[in-house]
């Protein structure tokens, strides 16, 4: 079948190469000239038959917001708009009323995959009417991984329950990659454990803490052996925070989740003001030393304070992290970047390349 892909940046790319290899007729629109097949939306319309099928991968907000009603003033009755991209779910409800008032149907889906979807595949998780999901089966069919459709695809729900799907599983993969995180520094705190790396290694098979994301964790370790150089500065993609607001909301403990994501926060300041108030508060009721940033003392003598991993870390608390004079401050969940793949949100309208930061 034909079909319009808007966004071909690092997912969307990938996306269109997927399809394309399935058969599929792709046309392709871009901001980046090198990027296109076809030089304006109006241009991309034209070129499906009808019901046309068009598929969003850009930028949740502002971009999304336009690209999605430039759609519906050239649409016909019958077509549909898919939204790929990382959308709270809250915008698509609003979008689809828009189209709905227009006779054009409107599909919220949760990629995930990242960079290797191109080769393994997309996990894909739908919101729609049962009807939009079924005009646009043999494109998610040929977009998701090999092997049985439900161990890759679901129709989650009504609209907005595919990006509500693909926001807890953004949030239970920080809980995840947190785990893992502890449990090498933990594994590299231990003086008598000479080979960490070959301790992940042997949790990939035969053990319940297999995934891929361990997988990911040991071929990190072996392009950069102690991660050597990188920076812990750990960016969040918008989706950790919205699932913690859901849990709020909705009086479902996540614990985890929660910690993931605020240690994230901390990754990022150089100084934490919560920690200088308590350091001084042992001071105040306690007579405890309070230890100023030029300071080398007030340790409790015979207390480990750091393990000998750390240590030079905590020599190098006052400088600044590699790459954190470039980094943005984070400004709140409605502004956060996506983790698709597909860049920052609110600063750009249109489609955009999508080759942005990563949290897939």
């Amino acid at each position: 079948m034909k079909i319009g892909m808007i966004g071909l940046g690092k997912m969307g790319g990938n996306m269109r190469d997927r399809l394309r290899k399935a058969g599929h007729e792709v046309f392709g629109f871009d901001l980046d000239e090198s990027l296109r097949d076809v030089h304006t939306l109006e241009e991309l319309v034209q070129a499906l038959d009808a019901p046309r099928v068009v598929w969003v991968m850009v930028p949740h907000g502002k971009p999304t917001r336009s690209t999605v009603e430039q759609l519906g003033e050239l649409l016909s009755e019958g077509d549909l708009i898919i939204e790929g991209g990382n959308s709270k779910f809250t915008e698509d409800i609003e979008l689809d009323e828009l189209m709905s008032a227009k006779g054009i149907g409107y599909v919220d889906c949760g990629v995930s995959g990242g960079i290797w979807g191109l080769e393994n595949g997309y996990g894909l998780m739908c919101g729609g009417r049962a009807e939009h999901v079924e005009m646009a089966m043999p494109v998610f069919d040929a977009l998701r991984p090999e092997g049985p459709r439900e161990e890759g695809f679901v129709h989650a729900g009504d609209v907005g329950a595919g990006h509500y799907a693909k926001m807890v599983h953004n949030g239970i993969e920080y809980g995840l990659m947190a785990a893992y995180a502890e449990g090498y520094e933990l594994l590299t705190a231990k003086d008598f454990v000479k080979d960490v790396q070959g301790c992940f290694q042997a949790w990939s098979r035969g053990t319940v803490v297999r995934s891929w994301l361990l997988d990911l964790a040991v071929k990190a370790l072996e392009e950069t052996p102690e991660l050597k150089g990188v920076s812990e500065y750990t960016t969040d993609s918008g989706e950790g925070r919205w699932t913690v607001q859901e849990a709020i909301e909705m009086a479902v403990p996540m614990p985890v989740i929660s910690s993931a994501l605020f240690a994230r926060f901390a990754s990022r300041q150089e100084n934490s003001p919560a920690m200088q108030m308590v350091a001084a508060l042992r001071g105040q009721f306690g007579g405890h030393a309070v230890k100023m940033l030029d300071d080398e003392k007030s340790k409790d003598e015979g207390q480990v304070e750091v393990h000998g991993g750390a240590e030079p870390k905590a020599q190098e608390a006052g400088e600044q992290r590699p790459g954190a004079e470039n980094a943005e401050p984070s400004s709140g969940a409605e502004t956060a970047g996506p983790s698709s793949g597909t860049g920052t949100t609110e600063h750009a309208d249109g489609p955009t390349s999508g080759s942005g930061d990563t949290d897939r």
